[in-house]
């Protein structure tokens, strides 16, 4: 996927390619089940999606297989603190949006996504099961700050990443994409020294650090470039497709 968030016919091509030779096509991501499942709706795969940066797995069917949560006083602890910092992030409880009040930017993170927004008012008053995950959406170079502080503040307590330069996400600790995976693999019964791994975003370090062999396409944060086995063309050059091309090539 590219800036639109859709998936290009070359790619489709090479992920149904891939599943259809017997690879596990495992799509990791954080965004929302509902979301990733209609995104990926055109390439027809039948795997299990890791979503809200590895708090959830769910099934092809649907079925959640694992779910961790925000523990709700940190939950509340956070929100707390972004409101300070004059944010109203975007709360995920039970696959759904819901912030206390509209703003310029939930309206395009859920237009974005195509997504019902629900607006609740006071958060604190109405939140009261531990959320998924939590998002601030904003500026950038704003954002970094507010990501560094919340570091400072919370230090191990939270996961606490970037998965695009405007998104600022927080999730329960020990809540990776690689421990995602992690489950995942001993669900399906593959290993990591199998596994390849494509990443681009700052959250998917711990991705492309779990995997055998982890490839970063060239647009990728440094981050994930520093620790990569691979730097593979960009994702508006359709890098994961031309590495899978490759790679079933080779098994031919």
């Amino acid at each position: 996927m590219w800036e639109d968030g859709e998936l290009r016919p070359r790619t489709i091509a090479a992920l149904q390619a891939a599943e259809a030779a017997g690879i596990h096509v495992i799509v990791v991501t954080g965004r929302m089940v509902q979301s990733v499942r209609r995104a990926l709706a055109p390439a027809e795969l039948r795997e299990p999606v890791i979503c809200y940066q590895g708090a959830v797995v769910a099934d092809a069917d649907g079925t959640w297989l694992r779910h961790v949560p925000i523990p709700l006083e940190l939950a509340r602890e956070a929100i707390g603190l972004l409101q300070d910092e004059g944010y109203s992030p975007n709360i995920y409880v039970d696959d759904e949006l819901y912030v206390g009040r509209e703003t310029p930017g939930s309206r395009q993170y859920a237009s974005y996504n195509r997504l019902e927004l629900h607006v609740v008012g006071d958060v604190l008053d109405w939140l009261e099961e531990p959320p998924t995950k939590l998002v601030c959406v904003g500026v950038p170079k704003e954002l970094d700050a507010v990501e560094a502080r919340a570091k400072e503040h919370f230090g191990t307590r939270m996961y606490i990443s970037k998965s695009l330069p405007h998104f600022l996400e927080f999730a329960a600790p020990g809540v990776t994409k690689g421990a995602g995976l992690d489950f995942l693999a001993h669900h399906l019964g593959f290993t990591r020294a199998e596994t390849v791994a494509f990443g681009d975003g700052e959250n998917d370090v711990e991705l492309v650090e779990w995997a055998g062999y982890g490839v970063a396409v060239e647009n990728a944060h440094e981050r994930v470039k520093a620790i990569a086995d691979w730097i593979a063309p960009s994702a508006e050059d359709e890098g994961v497709a031309q590495v899978l091309e490759a790679l079933l090539e080779l098994r031919a």
